[in-house]
């Protein structure tokens, strides 16, 4: 692993960490609070969603990256419990060297696979928030991909708890659909969030599913259309279906 963390070049307090040469996070140290990517600034409206305004949660991040959105978590809900697991033994110590957690943030790293890592994360159905962002593409791990693994991730979810997905796919979306389709064998309820071109299926990019163990408030639907990125798609349970009918 090559990773380097290098100043944005235009935030004050941005930083960016680079793996193999590739972007891989974005972190604003003086405003954790803000997101830059756009895919993650959808996860954020999630967190902001899945509970009171400033009320803590029980997160788990699978693949911790840059720490980006557990950063997020801790800045918008102070007192929240954290766990972020990383496959990558020397990241987390490289990424938290370079770039400090805010003070107070309650997270916990563990060095694991993602699914092998389940069991002792969290207890079951005390989560609030459960992340995975470690798909791109193809190249995926099998072992993540399946429905199986999504009941596994499911079972931590507390009765009003989502399981949030970044899918980053190909035109086609092929590898997206295959994703959907898993996690509605999984879950009660999923949904799809991303920039409103990518659903046409002609154009690469991130799409974001969230699902959970029973039906997303509909409320959700404007509450995340209106906090964009914009312009901003937003598919619930039969517009998702109507979507992987097309593709």
């Amino acid at each position: 692993m090559h990773a380097e963390i290098t100043p944005d070049g235009f935030t004050e307090g941005g930083f960016v960490l680079s793996i193999g040469g590739a972007e891989q996070s974005h972190v604003n140290l003086a405003r954790p609070g803000e997101i830059f990517y756009e895919y993650l600034r959808r996860i954020g409206g999630v967190v902001d969603a899945v509970a009171a305004p400033g009320a803590p949660v029980t997160a788990v991040h699978l693949g911790a990256g840059a720490l980006t959105l557990a950063r997020y978590v801790a800045a918008t809900r102070p007192g929240s419990a954290q766990v972020a697991v990383e496959l990558e033994r020397e990241l987390p110590a490289f990424v938290l060297e370079a770039l400090p957690l805010p003070a107070g943030a309650d997270v916990r790293v563990v060095i694991d696979d993602a699914r092998a890592a389940l069991p002792d994360v969290v207890a079951p159905g005390t989560a609030d928030l459960v992340v995975l962002d470690v798909f791109s593409g193809r190249d995926a791990p099998a072992h993540l991909t399946e429905p199986s693994f999504y009941a596994e991730a499911a079972g931590l979810l507390a009765p009003g708890g989502v399981l949030v997905v970044n899918v980053g796919d190909d035109p086609g979306l092929a590898f997206f659909a295959g994703q959907a389709r898993a996690m509605r064998e999984a879950l009660a309820d999923v949904w799809c969030l991303a920039e409103e071109r990518l659903l046409t299926g002609r154009y690469p990019g991130n799409l974001v599913l969230v699902g959970g163990r029973r039906a997303l408030p509909r409320e959700w639907a404007d509450a995340f259309a209106a906090a964009g990125p914009h312009p901003a798609g937003v598919l619930d349970g039969l517009g998702l279906e109507e979507l992987l009918r097309r593709l």
